[in-house]
């Protein structure tokens, strides 16, 4: 085989490589929003059950039990979840595991508490993933599969091009 030949059998199949890993990451992006919409769906639930909002405030008391969590071992003031609000946290809720169809009943305070962890690792891995996805588009781009027939210039203004009604 020429040697030109291979060397673009090499490129095109590195490229393609890299496309399949941008395919996958998308799916796996488009997977990970879904849990995320559904996490937040059953947040929503869980503060109008208790008749709290995400903008509730915090107990006042909360900077200054941390600043008294080492002195004593008594507890000062009952702290209030700014999720739970004055709802009693030891009332039982029906969760469903995620990846399973297994339900149990739950505490309300550790059923939100669950899902809140579960909300702040969701979007830590959505942002992993949008940051993959913009490297591996950046780096298919940079290999300029299209730059031997059509300028990057001429791409990019394909790519902008809108629609506007007569």
């Amino acid at each position: 085989m020429d040697s030109n030949m291979k060397q673009l059998q090499e490129a095109l199949v590195d490229i393609e490589t890299d496309a399949e890993q941008l395919l996958l990451a998308r799916h796996e992006l488009v997977q990970n929003d879904k849990m995320r919409n559904d996490n937040r769906e059953a947040l929503t639930a869980l503060r109008k059950r208790a008749r709290t909002t995400k903008s509730s405030v915090p107990s006042p008391f909360d900077v200054v039990m941390k600043e008294m969590e080492g002195t004593s071992g008594k507890q000062l003031v009952k702290e209030i979840c700014s999720t739970c609000g004055n709802h009693d946290p030891k009332e039982h809720t029906w969760l469903m595991f995620p990846g399973s169809d297994i339900f149990a009943r739950v505490p309300f305070h550790a059923t939100h508490t669950i899902l809140e962890e579960d909300q702040e690792r969701l979007d830590f891995d959505t942002k992993k993933l949008q940051s993959f996805v913009k490297e591996k588009s950046f780096l298919i781009s940079e290999k300029g599969a299209l730059a031997d027939k059509i300028s990057p210039g001429i791409v990019k203004s394909l790519v902008s091009l809108t629609d506007k009604p007569k």
